[in-house]
């Protein structure tokens, strides 16, 4: 679910600078960027830091400059909650504020009467800005609302990118990046081959993966780690199987003896005990798996952990089921039971055997 909420912001691929905040892109490479089949739309974007006043209260965004084509290669335009996705001209610009940013300035964007203040950082061949002429202030007015995700509700403004590129005094050819859509997101990997060999060096080229790298990797860790605390939670279970099947063979054996008297071998009595123990495991993943299915089914249709606060996108926990999860738990199971069973199997199989008592 994380996944596409961030897929609905970040872009199939995204062409940015390989360092700095701008690259130059000329015609030519639009021409070729056009060219390719596997390419659905793409948008140019200038990305600043800006900050927004209304009144008293104040936020420092991540003001977002894009062309029209901004629309159809991300899901903003479909996640607006208030006003109408409306980026303004470049002499009277709008501001599609994240719900986030909407609440810290106290507004509701499609209603707030009131122009914003905006005050954008001038490009510099220094990194120190001088507040006399170092920054442009400008007026805009806000005109819709969205909401995706926190991170990006908290953060962003979206705004026409003549406007930003007017105000931090850009070239003509200067933008902070294209973000591309495909018509199959499966050919990123050949759709950026393609882009490398005719925008070269300097410029870096990244899958919506690649954007937001970390996240990815520490959901992707935060699965293994609980898989990883279950496993540990298996093993010490474990223990209480080593100590039943202690106990049987301890129990049983008069008639482990006897059974080696009519022919029994010890690999036998061996197997005996390994086939416990797997039985014992095959009825707990069973049941386990069992219940699992019942209380995700019940999650699914009656919603039955709620998430409260009213702040989310849905109001119930999400779970989803997984073939690949199922197989990897029962295998995970079964190798545990099997090693838990090795110790009573040898130990039953290596006694003594004799019917006389002494």
């Amino acid at each position: 679910m994380v996944k596409s909420l961030y897929s609905t912001f970040y872009t199939d691929l995204k062409i940015s600078p390989e360092s700095g905040k701008t690259i130059t892109v000329t015609q030519e490479q639009l021409n070729k960027l056009k060219g390719i089949g596997d390419i659905r739309n793409y948008s140019l974007v200038v990305e600043e830091k800006a900050l927004v006043q209304n009144g008293e209260s104040q936020s420092v965004i991540q003001v977002k400059g894009v062309d029209a084509n901004y629309r159809y290669v991300t899901g903003v335009a479909d996640n607006l909650v208030n006003g109408e996705y409306d980026l303004g001209t470049t002499d009277v610009p709008k501001l599609i504020l994240g719900v986030g940013v909407e609440g810290a300035l106290g507004i509701v964007a499609d209603r707030n009467i009131y122009v914003l203040t905006i005050h954008l950082p001038r490009k510099t061949g220094t990194e120190q800005v001088d507040l006399m002429s170092g920054i442009t202030n400008d007026t805009i007015r806000s005109s819709a609302a969205f909401q995706i995700q926190q991170d990006f509700d908290n953060k962003y403004g979206i705004t026409n990118i003549d406007f930003v590129k007017r105000s931090v005094q850009l070239g003509q050819n200067e933008y902070s990046g294209i973000e591309i859509s495909l018509k199959d997101p499966t050919s990123d990997g050949k759709v950026k081959k393609e882009l490398s060999a005719f925008f070269g060096e300097g410029y870096l080229i990244q899958n919506k993966y690649e954007q937001n790298k970390s996240l990815y990797s520490v959901m992707n860790l935060e699965r293994w780690v609980i898989y990883g605390v279950l496993c540990l939670i298996l093993v010490i279970a474990a223990f209480n199987m080593i100590g039943a099947l202690t106990m049987l063979a301890l129990e049983k054996q008069k008639d482990i003896t006897v059974l080696h008297a009519l022919g029994g071998s010890r690999n036998f009595i061996r197997r005996i005990f390994l086939s416990e123990g797997v039985l014992l495991a095959f009825i707990g993943a069973v049941t386990g798996m069992v219940l699992a299915l019942i209380i995700v089914w019940l999650q699914l249709k009656f919603h039955l952990v709620s998430l409260e606060g009213g702040s989310f996108l849905i109001n119930y926990y999400p779970v989803k089921l997984k073939l690949a999860d199922f197989l990897l738990v029962g295998a995970t199971v079964f190798f545990i039971a099997i090693l838990a069973s090795l110790i009573p199997s040898f130990k039953a199989a290596s006694q003594r055997f004799s019917l006389r008592t002494e």
